[in-house]
């Protein structure tokens, strides 16, 4: 059993006594806008969140949170009708909400890399793996064709796999699920990216490999210094691997803060949900305590605060007047009428 395969227990060697020197991206105040025929709708409403150079932040929420698209936002890859309606992204000093396709263009796939839920969707069928690899080093790297082969070798062997020239030669489907994951990780590693985005990296997995994939990934960003940020609904992995944690709902932050401080108190009712709902922390109950309900639409978000109707402490507050995120003594930002109870 792997360390990620274990029970839910926040990786505290990670998350204490933890010191950022750099800063490397702040998001502020983010808001992403679908413009439809029926009316505007915010996906995203008001991120706010900081990454140091080295650290790792969860994204979790359901699906339909929003996770996804604020990690597409950072690297402008939202698909019209949507796009960034107000906030800013400053990401090595520089706001990436305001430069221009060609700018951005230099900075994605170089400076910041994503790796994606599908690798198939990711990687082109019709190209060898070498072909992708080269190309992408050439497109960020003035360097002759031979270097850029041994780059590419070189990170494959960075992710483990075997026999790197031979595989150069090989196509996508002639890899398995976790095998061609991993060659996504090197193709993210070829340019080393001062920031990773990793979006449900391991959904299409199996459990065994999906603890290999995530290993792989951590040892990666904690030898390179790579700032890590992981968007996931499974916070097991989350407690494991991440120093903080943002927990997203209906497009908003409801809780940040240091990862072992969330998971072992966390104080928004849907954080606790989510915690109730893994079979590990049940003790040998048979049902599971789920969250009432389903996540609101962009379309009809209830008034007051959006997960009221779920909410097992509703009070009239909450159904009326949105809860403003506040900061607590012990680092955690709450958004939550009834945090004080």
């Amino acid at each position: 059993m792997t360390r990620l395969e274990q029970p839910i227990a926040v990786c505290r060697t990670c998350c204490e006594g933890y010191e950022f020197v750099n800063r490397l991206l702040d998001v502020n105040n983010l808001e992403v806008t679908f413009a439809k025929r029926a009316g505007k709708f915010q996906a995203v409403r008001g991120v706010s969140f900081s990454l140091d150079k080295g650290e790792h932040l969860g994204l979790v929420g359901e699906s339909g949170a929003g996770k996804s698209i604020t990690g597409f936002s950072i690297i402008n890859l939202i698909s019209k009708p949507g796009y960034i309606s107000k906030g800013n992204i400053l990401f090595e000093g520089r706001d990436l909400a305001k430069l221009s396709l060609e700018e951005m263009r230099r900075i994605r796939g170089d400076r910041i890399a994503m790796i994606f839920q599908d690798p198939m969707m990711t990687l082109n069928p019709v190209l060898t793996i070498g072909t992708q690899m080269i190309e992408t080093v050439l497109a960020h790297r003035r360097v002759s064709r031979a270097e850029a082969r041994d780059i590419s070798v070189e990170r494959i062997n960075r992710v483990r796999i075997s026999s790197p020239e031979r595989r150069l030669k090989q196509y996508p489907h002639e890899f398995s699920g976790g095998m061609r994951q991993r060659i996504v990780i090197a193709i993210s590693l070829l340019t080393d990216p001062a920031l990773i985005i990793a979006d449900e990296p391991t959904t299409a997995l199996d459990v065994t490999i999906q603890a290999e994939i995530m290993e792989l990934l951590l040892d990666l960003c904690t030898s390179r210094q790579m700032g890590l940020v992981l968007i996931t609904h499974d916070l097991a992995v989350v407690s494991q691997i991440t120093q903080r944690i943002a927990v997203m709902y209906a497009g908003l932050i409801v809780e940040t803060g240091p990862t072992a401080e969330v998971i072992a108190t966390p104080r928004h009712p849907y954080t606790r949900g989510l915690i109730n709902a893994l079979p590990q922390t049940r003790h040998g109950e048979k049902r599971l305590r789920q969250i009432p309900g389903v996540m609101p639409g962009l379309r009809n978000l209830p008034a007051g605060c959006a997960f009221h109707p779920r909410c097992e402490q509703c009070r009239d507050i909450c159904i009326t007047t949105q809860p403003e995120r506040r900061t607590l003594a012990c680092g955690v930002q709450v958004a939550c009428h009834l945090v004080e109870e």
